[in-house]
């Protein structure tokens, strides 16, 4: 349940209606677009918020764009500096057939202990865009705002789930100098080996023979020597008995690549357990463990 508000546009954009997002634990009441809307903000503490109680936070609704995308912030923040903060992703707000939506019940666990760490946690709803360009080139455009205009740290802890892991990896691939961490349960890493290649394929725009032949500018697993190279720590929850993100193929062979081109990565296997949202993998006490030493 939440208290409604309103959404500071980033851009002007048409008027949009009340959109519940129950699954998620809060709603948005998006108003008509002014001049004040439009304008960028500046100072964090002073837009609208709505409650979370899903979340036990207040909650910034931004419009990036066109794309939604929110802040949750700590109720007891750093008194000075740069805010820290988490990524998440994939972050899916929209109205949508499907009752999947992200974020809701299942990561209530992990973000009210990272909030109650002192961190921000964000994320932006850029649809099913897989990592292609079009998605990364909106995480530009919101961490342009979040760090250029509202204090945040100039580097952020991504937490990827699932197919977040293709978002997050490409843009830390694109900006390594901009990651402090990454930890994620059971991420997507390898094209190769996933079986919506289909759906990775539309969102690029390419056919399969396109996608091969580009597979070295494309596959999060061949583009880490640049975050080994600035001192991305990784960390990975995953379990041993997931058929849609294999183990082998995605966490445990980006760990064992990234310790070869010198990164420190760690890899944290749940025996049993599958892509499913079960307490051994989205209760993990040394993922949390993980990004509070890096606040």
């Amino acid at each position: 349940m939440v208290e409604r508000g309103r959404v500071t546009r980033l851009s002007p954009m048409p008027a949009i209606t009340f959109c519940h997002l129950a699954a998620c634990g809060f709603a948005l009441l998006i108003s008509p677009a002014s001049a004040a809307d439009v304008a960028p903000p500046t100072d964090l503490d002073q837009l609208d918020v709505v409650r979370s109680t899903l979340f036990d936070a207040d909650m910034v609704p931004l419009d990036v764009d066109g794309h939604r995308a929110f802040v949750l912030k700590p109720a007891e923040p750093k008194a000075d500096g740069p805010k820290p903060w988490i990524w998440y992703a994939p972050a899916l707000l929209a109205d949508r057939e499907a009752d999947w939506k992200s974020p809701g019940e299942r990561h209530a666990w992990v973000f009210r202990r990272l909030l109650e760490g002192g961190f921000y946690v964000v994320g932006v709803d850029v649809g099913e865009s897989w990592g292609s360009p079009a998605g990364r080139a909106v995480y530009d455009r919101l961490y342009d705002l979040l760090v250029g205009r509202l204090g945040f740290a100039p580097k952020a802890c991504l937490l990827p789930v699932s197919r977040g892991g293709l978002m997050a990896y490409h843009w830390a691939a694109d900006h390594p100098d901009r990651v402090r961490c990454i930890g994620g349960i059971y991420p997507v890493s390898n094209f190769e080996k996933y079986p919506r290649q289909e759906t990775v394929r539309r969102a690029y725009g390419m056919s399969e023979g396109q996608l091969r032949a580009e597979l070295a500018k494309h596959n999060p697993l061949d583009r880490l020597a640049g975050l080994a190279a600035a001192g991305v720590p990784i960390l990975h929850v995953h379990g041993d008995r997931d058929t849609v993100v294999p183990l082998a193929s995605h966490s445990a062979e980006l760990v064992r690549r990234y310790r070869a081109l010198g990164g420190k990565a760690d890899l944290v296997v749940i025996p049993g357990k599958g892509h499913e949202i079960a307490p051994e993998l989205w209760r993990a006490p040394r993922l949390v463990e993980f990004f509070l030493r890096r606040k």
